[in-house]
């Protein structure tokens, strides 16, 4: 399931892309528009920040923009950066040692289809894709 920081996450990002005027847009507008408490637009923000997917300046003149073009913005790395993996079980995500039972696992198969389906559906989608204008 996606949390409100995934969901958050890319409604801030649209916004930013609808909004996007060359300036950083003030946290304050963002929270405004979107009916989300400035407070945890922070903590959302800081760790957008952190992983790559927005810029901030602090001051007069302020606040967040977008890094790189909406049509540049997986939607999949957004959801998986604010949430982690997309794996719907441990032994599919990325990096997980061999699961011992694979071989005798009658799910396995099941897991490894509904994973395909999720993480292509989430990597084919494009901030651009959500977003009025590009």
């Amino acid at each position: 399931m996606i949390s409100t920081r995934g969901r958050y996450a890319l409604r801030v990002m649209i916004d930013m892309a609808e909004n996007d005027n060359g300036n950083y847009i003030p946290l304050k507008d963002i929270a405004a528009r979107q009916g989300i408490s400035k407070k945890y637009l922070e903590i959302l923000m800081k760790d957008m920040v952190a992983g790559g997917l927005v810029e901030g300046l602090s001051g007069r003149g302020g606040g967040y923009r977008l890094l790189r073009k909406p049509e540049d913005y997986i939607v999949g790395e957004i959801i998986e950066h604010m949430e982690g993996t997309l794996a719907a079980v441990a032994c599919l995500e990325d990096g997980a040692a061999v699961c011992p039972r694979a071989a005798e696992c009658r799910t396995l198969p099941l897991w490894s289809e509904y994973n395909k389906l999720t993480r292509d559906f989430f990597y084919s989608k494009r901030l651009s894709d959500l977003t009025k204008k590009i």
